[in-house]
């Protein structure tokens, strides 16, 4: 999950005006949780401590790739499984609470998109996925980090 359009400003936005703005793409893409976020949205919705962030890529790109600073990584799907990490609940419940909004980021968007349907299913009321991802979209010559993404725009991110 992706989005192409260019994000708008967050200059002065409160919370609660972000979380609808997330709320409102969450109702027109049909979305199975809370809402989406731009990742300027999310980086507002961290700075002003309404929201918690995960991030659901494998440790190998967490660290090698580059993180969110002070992000806890709890794994979708462990380097090289099949299947969703067994534990991802349990993990997420370590690092997040239920009733405060919690934010999920991987390399593309379609990781976070399922934990954020997984962590609403299990009681997270306000799940968000950040559209984008880390490294976003691919371009014409199959890389990442040059159209869209966090690190594209220009956001706090950290390596090793």
């Amino acid at each position: 999950m992706t989005s192409q359009a260019a994000p708008a400003s967050t200059e002065g936005l409160a919370p609660e005006t972000i979380l609808e703005r997330a709320r409102q793409r969450a109702r027109e893409l049909g979305l199975p949780y809370a809402g989406a976020v731009t990742p300027e949205e999310a980086w507002a919705l961290h700075r002003a401590g309404a929201a918690q962030f995960v991030d659901v890529r494998t440790a190998a790109e967490y660290e090698y790739v580059g993180h969110v600073p002070e992000t806890p990584l709890v794994e979708w799907r462990r380097f090289g499984a099949k299947q969703p990490n067994a534990q991802f609940l349990e993990e997420l419940a370590a690092v997040a609470t239920p009733d405060r909004p919690v934010m999920f980021l991987c390399r593309s968007a379609a990781r976070s998109h399922n934990a954020a349907a997984v962590a609403t299913q299990a009681g997270y009321k306000t799940a968000l996925n950040i559209l984008e991802g880390f490294e976003g979209d691919h371009d014409a010559e199959g890389h990442r980090n040059t159209k869209t993404g966090w690190r594209f725009r220009g956001l706090p991110w950290v390596q090793g």
